[in-house]
């Protein structure tokens, strides 16, 4: 008597045509001050990364050394170049400009003034979180601007790494856009990843597939403890 045939679940595996992209949150970065607006790049804010911020870029080389990358990307932000290059250093890997996965336009409350007026819970900033909006922001970004330049870059990037395996630097609204389109969720359901953490995206054809958000293994709970607080 023949057995009837098994159906074992299996681990995921790399769809064929598939590319597989490590979206690493910046490092933490300097703290904003009102007196002190951070310099601006292309109208957006650029303050570099804070020690603690350097310490957590060193982390994210130690995890992601021994991966097989086909390439590293950084946005036009520094935050993003300096927590890229333990790695780059590394790997011997050059990174490259993805311009179209730089942080949300803030408008108005660029160099800093946003987390300010977050921290203050100014009116915008409660209207802006009920309404799931940047835009609420004067002169911000609107999420359906920054869903387009996300997507373009996204599919550029897969489009050139088939079957390969990238490392983008970015930044924490771009990630959390990137979950939301890819999920189908509530436009902020996923703006909170952590400094210096690893959001695993599969671009397949016209499919996004999330494997994994904030994975913030190896920022370890004693280096976190030991950190002193963000400002």
């Amino acid at each position: 008597m023949t057995n009837p045939p098994e159906y074992r679940q299996h681990r995921f595996t790399l769809p064929p045509g598939a590319t597989e992209i490590l979206l690493v949150r910046h490092g933490e970065s300097a703290p904003a001050r009102e007196d002190r607006p951070f310099p601006l790049v292309d109208g957006q804010g650029d303050p570099p990364l804070a020690e603690f911020g350097e310490r957590q870029a060193v982390r994210v080389a130690d995890r992601l050394e021994h991966e097989e990358l086909d390439g590293i990307y950084v946005t036009s932000l520094r935050r993003t170049h300096q927590t890229a290059a333990p790695l780059a250093a590394r790997l011997g890997i050059t990174p490259e400009v993805e311009p179209g996965l730089r942080e949300v336009m803030l408008g108005e409350w660029e160099g800093g003034l946003f987390r300010i007026r977050v921290a203050e819970r100014d009116p915008i900033a409660l209207e802006m979180y009920a309404k799931e909006r940047w835009d609420v922001i004067p002169g911000a970004e609107s999420t359906e601007a920054l869903s387009e330049r996300i997507r373009e870059s996204i599919e550029r990037l897969a489009a050139r790494h088939v079957e390969r395996r990238i490392a983008v630097f970015t930044h924490g609204g771009v990630i959390g856009q990137v979950v939301a389109m890819a999920t189908g969720s509530r436009p902020f359901a996923f703006i909170d990843a952590d400094n210096a953490s690893i959001t695993q995206l599969v671009v397949w054809g016209e499919r996004w597939l999330v494997r994994r958000f904030n994975d913030t293994a190896h920022l370890d709970l004693r280096f976190t403890l030991t950190a002193e607080p963000p400002v």
